[in-house]
């Protein structure tokens, strides 16, 4: 088990160089850069003062010294100062972390609670009532936009409630009622979108596990219906679920950007995003490191589950 960690974090490596790497040319290749924003914010600079500005944010050195230069500091555990904000990057992505893994994890939740549930009854009563409507519950998931969502819940809870939800972030251990009021409607959101997807594969791999001939056997020897399903088909019928929750746990980590910005949450996707605006090439780096670093870690905790739900998979 030691052994293939170790080389999964090793064979990370070089998908981090390579993806750091292709960041870095991108955001030297699109038009603008993070002078522009900050001549908006502080007015007109003269070509001295431009000047000046760049060396002071290192911006005048050859590109590969500005890329050897980022990953030294990396090594050293310094991820430098937002071009920007003038603060450390680490520090902005740090406070910006948890609001986000909050909604992910609500949404992740609240999908698991949706989905698996209704993708079991539906395989269960394949083309029955409660099949039909499992089955339309997903369409809508996968085929309504979490914007288009996000934007009528706001739209009509101010019209028919006269209701908004709060604008400035309340942290959960600050406030907790009020973290909750602000997370609800992004995180049910999330959760109905992902639960669709969820429960459209739950019902697929539930339907070819029910065929199998060890659930005959178990049928066979006597075991009820709900005991031969929950020990021995769902836990099979698990194992793409699983993978499909760790991968877009991955994707909500970063892109929820969307969701972010409507419900006012200064999380992660909202903090690269604005940084990808303004060319905050420093603090869009860093967002990409660690988000790149959590897609590798959700895809060795799914790897490792694989083992808990399925003894027959070895790790070696």
């Amino acid at each position: 088990m030691q052994r293939y960690i170790a080389r999964r974090f090793l064979l990370a490596i070089p998908t981090m160089f390579g993806v750091i790497t292709l960041v870095f040319i991108a955001l030297r290749i699109l038009p603008g850069n993070v002078i522009a924003a900050l001549t908006s914010e502080g007015g007109f600079l003269n070509k001295e003062q431009v000047a000046r500005l760049e060396a002071e944010l290192g911006l005048d050195d050859p590109l590969i010294v500005q890329f050897g230069k980022w990953w030294g500091g990396i090594f050293r555990g310094d991820f430098g100062d937002s071009l920007f904000h003038k603060r450390p990057t680490i520090e902005l992505f740090a406070k910006s972390m948890p609001i986000t893994l909050q909604l992910a994890l609500m949404g992740v939740v609240l999908a698991a609670l949706i989905g698996i549930p209704i993708g079991v009854l539906s395989a269960i009563f394949q083309d029955k009532p409660i099949d039909y409507i499992g089955r339309m519950f997903s369409i809508i998931g996968v085929a309504a936009p979490s914007f288009w969502l996000g934007t009528l819940i706001i739209v009509y809870s101010a019209i028919w409630f006269g209701y908004m939800p709060p604008a400035d972030w309340h942290g959960l251990f600050d406030n907790p009622s009020k973290n909750l009021e602000q997370m609800m409607f992004p995180a049910i959101i999330l959760g109905f979108n992902l639960g669709a997807v969820i429960m459209r594969m739950t019902r697929s791999t539930m339907l070819e596990v029910l065929r199998q001939d060890y659930m005959r056997t178990a049928y066979a020897k006597g075991l009820s219906r709900r005991t031969a399903i929950t020990r021995h088909a769902l836990k099979n019928a698990l194992i793409p679920v699983i993978t499909i929750m760790g991968t877009q746990i991955g994707f909500l980590f970063g892109g929820e950007v969307i969701l972010e910005t409507l419900f006012s949450l200064p999380g992660v996707g909202r903090l690269t995003f604005d940084s990808i605006y303004l060319r905050d090439y420093t603090q869009v780096q860093t967002c990409v490191f660690f988000i790149g670093f959590w897609f590798v870690g959700m895809n060795l905790l799914v790897d490792l589950t694989y083992g808990v739900l399925d003894p027959r998979i070895r790790y070696s």
